[in-house]
């Protein structure tokens, strides 16, 4: 693409527009002959509305009371509908047999009963919840909505790096990315055949209303939110008013005679379906932290007496326990009678002392994360370590070795991403949504493309210095009609701007924080 691309420095990763001669791959061509056509001053002027219309919509996260503008890398991510059908079905098999687990191991167990995995497993997981035990979702639905993280490896194959079921986020970029993907380049928008995403905030809320007690034909739904010094606040703001929803705080829900209820400026109304954005510990101070201000004391009595679905369900966390995850190709035959469609990346359970043991003679060739880590917390890459880190992890892989676990080093494939004036490869990685409504699981087509804007970086996390790309399932039959109807205001109720102070350019380095929420 002239300029533009002059010189790029293709490395030993795959890249998701060039093939190892440099010549793009064949879905790709469209987009890179369409690019050929930009200029420095073009992508600059871009970037510039890119930034105007993320400002004027707060599309922003939090770090250290101050709001950021969310990276945007401005060269989308392309997916063949071929590869994306294979993707698809991968997250849906996935998601079924992590729901089968929920429901096994908060119920007969009969997983643990059959050896598939052993009792340690739950009764060793921070995750584990005992006072979920015996909890029957209305809907029979744990995982409403579940995040599951993919990796491209050096040889272009898709592998399931983690699985997020407690309280994903993302989705709200997803959305917001594409409305301004198809206002910046509009032109270069309109010349491919690209899936929607905007509809699928209508299902998320149909699965929400689906997920109702018995008997209850027209559900109140709310959004719970921490609040707004949270980091993910302007997503918990941004789907409920997409949705049409109530935002809420713990301060605004009470419970009488186990039912829920919302205090309005109409009086109490009850609620029946909580879409809690809010971790298990904080949700109910009866039942765990009672020093928590953020959740409704009650709210799981509730539950339990089938008067008020909670999603994502309490107790989620056992099933994407990154030790768990080394069980899940185990689970998925197990349940489905099936063989994964998509690959872990090759993991080591630490708690073996002979797998221990090889793992830490091969420490500085491994990856080591804390097994309840988020965000990117933790993460210790052995080829990039220094000699310092790597002898801390040993420390605490051996003082816990149930709370590690190692994996092989995957080379994250890269794509072109603006990087001043210059388009440079960078690692990426994606995160498709799935919705579950008892009936079906559907996937949003593409998903979040993460992308680690430092140069060398494999932690894409906006925590950590990442950013996001608009990721474009291709198809031969696009359902779309005009540009705005598709990817605009229609659909679902509409979204105006959100305000919000002090709202600042990307940070050169924000550090680590905590992501509890932003899992």
């Amino acid at each position: 693409m002239g300029a533009l691309l002059d010189g790029y420095p293709q490395g030993p990763a795959y890249d998701e527009m060039f093939a190892a001669d440099q010549v793009p791959h064949a879905h790709v061509k469209a987009l890179h002959d369409a690019l050929q056509t930009l200029t420095v001053d073009d992508l600059a002027q871009s970037a510039a509305a890119r930034d105007r219309r993320f400002r004027d919509q707060g599309v922003t996260f939090s770090h250290a009371g101050e709001e950021w503008l969310f990276p945007l890398d401005l060269i989308p991510r392309l997916i063949p509908a071929a590869e994306w059908a294979e993707i698809e079905a991968g997250v849906v098999q996935r998601v079924r047999a992590l729901e089968a687990f929920l429901a096994d191991v908060y119920g007969p167990a009969e997983v643990v009963r059959d050896g598939v995995v052993p009792r340690s497993l739950l009764t060793t997981s921070a995750s584990f919840c005992r006072p979920a035990y015996g909890i029957a979702p209305p809907s029979g639905v744990r995982v409403h909505l579940a995040g599951i993280d993919l990796v491209r490896d050096q040889a272009g194959v898709m592998r399931v790096l983690e699985d997020n079921l407690r309280v994903p986020s993302g989705m709200s970029y997803v959305v917001e990315n594409r409305r301004t993907m198809a206002r910046v380049f509009p032109g270069l928008f309109l010349e491919q055949q690209v899936q929607p995403v905007a509809p699928f905030l209508g299902r998320l809320l149909d699965a929400l209303r689906r997920s109702a007690p018995a008997g209850v034909e027209d559900p109140t739904v709310v959004l719970l939110t921490p609040g707004v010094h949270n980091p993910a606040y302007f997503e918990h703001a941004f789907l409920a008013r997409r949705m049409g929803i109530e935002l809420v705080e713990g301060r605004d829900l009470f419970c009488r005679e186990n039912f829920l209820y919302m205090r309005s400026v109409g009086g109490e109304q009850r609620v029946d379906v909580v879409y809690r954005r809010v971790n298990d510990a904080f949700l109910d101070p009866v039942q765990f932290r009672p020093d928590s201000v953020v959740g409704c004391p009650g709210i799981l009595n509730a539950a339990r007496a089938g008067n008020v679905s909670i999603a994502n369900a309490i107790g989620n966390g056992v099933a994407d326990d990154k030790l768990t995850y080394t069980y899940v190709p185990a689970l998925i035959e197990y349940y489905l009678g099936e063989q994964p469609v998509l690959p872990n990346v090759v993991t080591y359970r630490l708690d073996d002392p002979e797998v221990r043991s090889e793992c830490l003679r091969r420490l500085d060739a491994l990856v080591f994360k804390p097994v309840e880590g988020s965000g990117g917390a933790g993460i210790v890459i052995g080829p990039q370590a220094s000699d310092e880190e790597l002898e801390a992890v040993r420390a605490r892989v051996l003082a816990d070795p149930r709370g590690w676990i190692a994996q092989e080093m995957v080379l994250l494939s890269t794509s072109p991403s603006q990087i001043g004036d210059q388009l440079l490869p960078r690692h990426v990685d994606l995160r498709p949504f799935a919705v579950n409504d008892g009936e079906q699981v559907r996937v949003l087509p593409g998903g979040l493309t993460r992308v680690a804007l430092r140069e060398g970086s494999l932690i894409v996390n906006s925590s950590r210095g990442g950013g996001s790309k608009d990721t474009w399932v291709l198809t031969s039959r696009p359902d779309r009609g005009p540009l705005v109807d598709a990817e605009g205001d229609s659909g679902v109720p509409g979204v105006t701007a959100f305000p919000v102070p002090a709202v600042r350019g990307t940070p050169p380095d924000p550090g680590p924080r905590d992501d509890q929420q932003q899992q």
